[in-house]
């Protein structure tokens, strides 16, 4: 996929941005690319969630990369963090009572988005938006055409004891600690980057130093380090998608990117994940890459981008 020159920190003339409403009335944030030429039919829709305590402000390079090759795209928030709300007792620690609140959206968002949006219809996630776009067609939720997940969180990075050992331990510390008691310390400012950051997340200055342009224009979309009972629950959600017989019954292709070399989440779940879905596919990377493969350098990234265009002309071709 050869990419155009894209000015990462503004919203593209042919995005909209808008509010979803969710049944309950939490109000979540969206970004639509729509093609306006209608008599060239577009390739399908993209729907595409972020990570944990991201912005789809941060994948706009990407978003837009996939429209200016012929997909509808959208992009939306997570409930309680970016521009849609908080649910802990602060303005920057991401928590959440139970990752099924997440699925829940997904699910009503997707019946929504689907209707009004022209198939093939392709479901993407990064890192904890790919965790639960994966559960959600896990429990038959969702249904896509085809699915692609960036470094997706099916386990958190330096797990030394089995998975379940460490969820009892961390119910231990949720009880004695309290749920939205932040997990891990960041910074002695609240929502302040530590100095390092980059060091997990990208080898590019340039496009690491974007997301830091947007927190200080956009102050709203600033969070971080997660709660305890966003750790607890996190564990629980993936005993939900790796229970016995449940990734064997996914149909649809689903292709990972990932890389060894990422110090935020379990390259070995992924791979894991990958064997055991019947139509899983795995594009790997190495010390080249850190967590966000689709903010990384050009060579990293144009890696990516074209391995996920190749699996998706290669998964619609007889369409």
């Amino acid at each position: 996929m050869t990419a155009k020159v894209i000015d990462r920190r503004s919203i593209p003339s042919q995005a909209v941005e808008s509010v979803w409403t969710a049944p309950d009335g939490h109000a979540i944030r969206r970004i639509d690319w729509v093609a306006k030429d209608q008599s060239t039919p577009p390739k399908g829709s993209i729907l595409f969630f972020p990570g944990r305590g991201d912005a789809y402000e941060k994948y706009l390079e990407s978003l837009q990369q996939w429209y200016d090759s012929g997909w509808q795209v959208t992009a939306a928030d997570w409930r309680g963090q970016a521009g849609s709300g908080r649910l802990g007792d602060d303005a920057v620690t991401g928590h959440i009572e139970d990752f099924s609140i997440w699925i829940d959206d997904l699910a009503a968002f997707w019946s929504d988005w689907k209707a009004s949006n022209p198939g093939p219809h392709v479901l993407a996630g990064h890192s904890m938006g790919g965790h639960l776009v994966l559960r959600g067609v896990v429990e038959q939720r969702v249904r896509p055409d085809a699915m692609f997940l960036s470094a997706p969180m099916l386990g958190y990075f330096g797990n030394v004891l089995p998975r379940s050992v460490m969820h009892a331990g961390a119910k231990l510390i949720r009880k004695f600690r309290g749920d939205t008691t932040q997990a891990w310390v960041w910074s002695e400012k609240p929502g302040e980057v530590p100095i390092g950051r980059i060091n997990l997340l990208t080898h590019d200055k340039d496009r690491y130093e974007d997301e830091l342009w947007w927190r200080d224009n956009r102050p709203e979309i600033v969070m971080g380090p997660g709660s305890w009972g966003w750790v607890e629950r996190g564990y629980a959600s993936m005993d939900v998608i790796f229970a016995p017989n449940r990734l064997e019954a996914v149909d649809i292709p689903v292709l990972m990117v990932a890389t060894t070399n990422d110090k935020l989440v379990d390259y070995r779940a992924i791979e894991e994940a990958t064997d055991r879905l019947p139509k899983g596919e795995l594009l790997s990377f190495g010390k080249e890459a850190h967590h966000e493969i689709l903010r990384e350098t050009d060579a990293v990234r144009g890696r990516a981008m074209n391995g996920i265009a190749e699996f998706l002309d290669r998964v619609f071709s007889t369409r």
